[in-house]
């Protein structure tokens, strides 16, 4: 018995083993595209000029010359790209905080009060939260011809703002929140706004925490809305601008490229935890 007992571990060791050294070539081959930018950042314009130019382009991870050039021209010498950077962040932030505060009411609403039509609206919002971005371009784009917000960024930020898919997450998050601790604020002599912000805020803070992160992964990776809403160039956010960046200049490409990683990789790596148990606790899969 003690024999088989030892075979089935050393089995099982194996396995684990075996499982986690196909994670980790899973995971390096995932990181390998934002290890070769990185690396590939720090090339002198001549030796990217030698990899990369002349219609044949080569395959280089490390640099030969380690330069800061490009770093250089991202952040001193030609300023557009770092503003487009911090436009775009505001841009994004400005969406985050509204869909926040949207999710919030709307997610309370639908699941802590009961109104006519409330289980149809519920329903609809379920409906547009499925439906694909290009099915809402056009509707999108003739509600903000009549408004006159076209090329603006109002045209991007209202339709993120009013996105279906915070709610619905908040509604089922705040499902789950017990009803006792609303009535026992009540009792305290707690108003609507102080059982929502003191009470119900906190207590499904891992719900809008992964609204806000989600939200903002997806303002920053806009493409369609601004290619459509926007007629000027210079009005497009990062997402769009890193595509104009000229295709001889690759040192560039690769530094902003690593600005347009910075972002996203910092929010999911300070706020995973509540991320994880946001979706987690509002059930989602």
């Amino acid at each position: 018995m003690t024999r088989m007992t030892r075979m089935t571990r050393t089995m099982t060791r194996k396995r684990e083993r075996a499982l986690f050294g196909v994670l980790v070539a899973l995971g390096l081959l995932v990181l390998f595209p934002v290890l070769y930018t990185v690396c590939n950042s720090f090339m002198s314009p001549e030796e990217v000029e030698a990899v990369y130019g002349g219609g044949q382009a080569t395959f280089r991870l490390f640099p030969h010359t380690f330069s800061l050039a490009a770093y250089y021209d991202v952040f001193l010498a030609s300023p557009n790209y770092l503003f487009k950077f911090w436009t775009s962040l505001l841009l994004c932030a400005a969406i985050t905080i509204g869909q926040v505060f949207v999710s919030i009411f709307g997610g309370l609403a639908f699941s802590k009060f009961h109104f006519p039509g409330g289980r149809v609206l519920f329903c609809l919002l379920l409906l547009f939260m499925l439906l694909p971005t290009q099915v809402t371009l056009l509707p999108n784009y003739l509600i903000l011809d009549r408004l006159h917000l076209l090329n603006t960024w109002w045209a991007l930020l209202l339709p993120a703002v009013f996105s279906p898919f915070g709610t619905f997450l908040m509604a089922i998050v705040f499902q789950n929140v017990p009803r006792v601790l609303i009535e026992s604020a009540y009792l305290d002599g707690a108003g609507v706004w102080s059982v929502l912000f003191r009470v119900m805020a906190p207590a499904a803070k891992p719900g809008w925490v992964a609204v806000a992160v989600l939200t903002f992964v997806d303002a920053w990776n806009l493409v369609e809305q601004p290619m459509v809403f926007l007629s000027d160039p210079k009005q497009y956010p990062l997402s769009i601008f890193l595509a104009t960046v000229s295709e001889q200049n690759f040192s560039l490409q690769f530094v902003c490229g690593i600005l347009s990683l910075l972002p996203v990789s910092l929010l999911f790596l300070f706020w995973s935890e509540e991320l994880s148990e946001g979706i987690a606790f509002s059930g989602l899969k």
